[in-house]
């Protein structure tokens, strides 16, 4: 059986024989984790699993639960060690800052973590990010027009391809469906990795407060599991933290750059447009590459880093949209109310009607 296991130092996938004992189990924690005597948690919400109750004889068979598949989150005890655990053993070291080099047109790079609560673009004195506070009763926004019509085309001839903005259906799922377009292909896996956000904000409520998340823990994790819920800073860095790849998101407003969890020998480029994420691809394609025909099936989607003509040529696609006006300004765009028809100039106004109201669909006005 196969056992995925969260620790406070990342996670990783542990094989088990189907003759396996509770302390085999034990032993493969300790080995992976480092940590000698521990908690561990399945499912969600997360509930205790009491391998201290067995003996280390017992056979994970017998303990009435169906652990293939599953993910363990292991925290470390604070009481003295249990008699059943086994020994540390020497674990990986974190991964230490990264530079950050600039890029053309102006645009700057900023790294990001999960720990904002909002998604925030470019350096200090930047211009503040949108969706920059989230309700308690999020309301989602549906932007118009899309750009699928017109969706720019960059040729790339040295990598004998056409760069393209693959785009997203518009609803509140989209960052998911980004990602998981790049890094998954395409597969349905929307409940799958909104658990991964729950998961790991169980995992790690010192870190994801209600002051971080503006909302607690539990409520938030129930909230972001709904296929009405949206993502932001906070989904990119666990998932970038999850899968092992740096995820560079693109402002195409302000051409701004964050990084999530750099330094990774893998990089996808998502696109985000305000209320929206889309994807970043290569085409294969021939000369002079600039029509992508190719099905998306076949698309590159994910990048070496240490490639920068990658992210320049990127850059200059969101500079074609931001030309085209594909983002939109939160902060002060009017909205209307599908529901009822109001209009209210900015989220906060949106918040604050679907607040009082209830409604909770809203389009950007024409």
């Amino acid at each position: 059986m196969r056992v995925r296991i969260r620790g406070p130092g990342g996670q990783a996938t542990i094989s088990l024989a189907e003759t396996a004992t509770v302390g085999d189990l034990y032993s493969q924690i300790a080995e992976q984790t480092s940590i000698a005597s521990f908690d561990v948690k399945y499912g969600y919400p997360p509930k205790p699993l009491l391998l201290d109750a067995y003996e280390q004889s017992k056979k994970l068979a017998e303990i009435g639960l169906k652990l293939d598949g599953e993910q363990l989150i292991i925290s470390e005890k604070t009481e003295p060690i249990n008699k059943h655990a086994a020994p540390a053993t020497e674990g990986s070291k974190s991964q230490g800052a990264h530079s950050q080099p600039s890029l053309p047109n102006g645009s700057s790079t900023s790294s990001a973590t999960p720990a904002a609560s909002s998604f925030a673009f470019g350096n200090v004195g930047a211009k503040p990010s949108p969706l920059s506070q989230r309700s308690d009763k999020p309301v989602p926004l549906t932007s118009k027009p899309s750009p699928s019509h017109e969706t720019p085309e960059i040729p790339m001839p040295t990598h004998a391809s056409t760069m393209v903005l693959r785009v997203m259906p518009d609803d509140n799922s989209c960052l998911f469906r980004a990602f998981n377009f790049a890094f998954l292909d395409g597969m349905d896996n929307m409940h799958e990795l909104r658990s991964v956000i729950a998961q790991a904000i169980q995992a790690n409520r010192d870190k994801y407060t209600a002051v971080v998340l503006d909302k607690e823990p539990d409520k938030y994790c129930r909230w972001i599991q709904t296929q009405d819920a949206w993502g932001g800073g906070i989904e990119l860095g666990i998932l970038s933290e999850h899968f092992n790849i740096e995820i560079c998101a693109i402002d195409v407003q302000t051409l701004n750059i964050v990084r999530f969890n750099e330094g990774m020998p893998q990089r996808c480029i998502l696109v985000y447009s305000g209320i929206h994420y889309d994807t970043i691809a290569l085409s294969s394609s021939d000369p002079p590459y600039t029509n992508a025909y190719n099905d998306p099936q076949f698309d590159t989607k994910i990048f070496d880093p240490a490639d920068n003509v990658i992210l320049e040529k990127a850059v200059e696609l969101c500079s074609i949209l931001q030309d085209r006006k594909y983002f939109t300004d939160t902060a002060a765009g009017t909205f209307k109310c599908t529901i009822c028809g109001m209009a209210c100039m900015g989220e906060k106004e949106v918040n604050e009607h679907g607040m009082e109201t209830g409604h909770v669909q809203f389009e950007q006005a024409a």
